[in-house]
């Protein structure tokens, strides 16, 4: 049986540049791509048998590591690897905490992404040459992903749906659930994150995403 994998990123050239490093590393590879969050959502959900999705951290639709932990809550069986240009040792242990099966810099050689995807695709967690998994370093920060850790998968749906801008009928309609089990969820994102409101538990998500935009941007600078 060939395998599937998905390259969800914006930029075709590097879809392209990715479709040339699995091209060598077995026959038959069945290649899926995307070019923004939504679609990526949509093939994940289009090819329930995929071994293994490419997520670039930067795409229209999501910006930062909110996407992850949702692919990761939607789609628990698909091991995610992130492919970013913000290949710091900050980035790489977060998305590594919040359920990535490895992490690869844009910069690779293609050898060296060959030698992941291989990696993952057996079972392992692949991360970046001379990578150090230290302590996270931002304590605020720290705690955050340990609260989004306690949440179960189909919490970290909501609150992913939450960060859409979706409201409970909504979230209840796309999950095929009651809207009074939409808010039992809700009630528990919100204690198990330690906020008062919906609005506040979208915020302490886009932080996730804007310490690692922050970097990336301070580093073009």
């Amino acid at each position: 049986m060939s395998r599937t994998i998905i390259i969800a990123d914006d930029h075709p050239l590097f879809r392209g540049a990715m479709r040339q490093a699995l091209a060598g590393i077995e026959d038959g590879l069945k290649i899926i791509e995307a070019g923004d969050f939504g679609a990526a959502r949509n093939a994940a959900g289009d090819n329930p048998e995929a071994d293994l999705m490419l997520l670039d951290l930067t795409m229209p639709g999501v910006s930062g590591l909110s996407g992850l932990i949702s692919l990761r809550a939607e789609y628990v069986s698909l091991p995610v690897v992130i492919v970013s240009a913000s290949d710091d040792q900050t980035t790489i242990r977060r998305a590594i905490d919040l359920g990535a099966s490895g992490f690869l810099s844009k910069s690779a050689s293609i050898d060296e992404i060959r030698d992941g995807i291989k990696a993952v695709l057996a079972g392992e967690v692949w991360m970046p040459r001379g990578f150090e998994f230290g302590p996270e370093q931002d304590a605020e920060i720290a705690e955050l992903i340990r609260r989004l850790q306690t949440l179960t998968p189909q919490q970290s749906r909501v609150l992913g749906m939450l960060a859409e801008g979706l409201l409970n009928k909504q979230i209840a309609y796309e999950l095929s659930v009651s809207e009074a089990t939409i808010k039992a969820h809700v009630s528990a994102v919100l204690q198990k994150l330690a906020v008062d409101s919906r609005t506040q538990a979208v915020i302490q998500l886009a932080k996730i995403g804007a310490e690692m935009l922050d970097r990336e941007n301070g580093s073009l600078s």
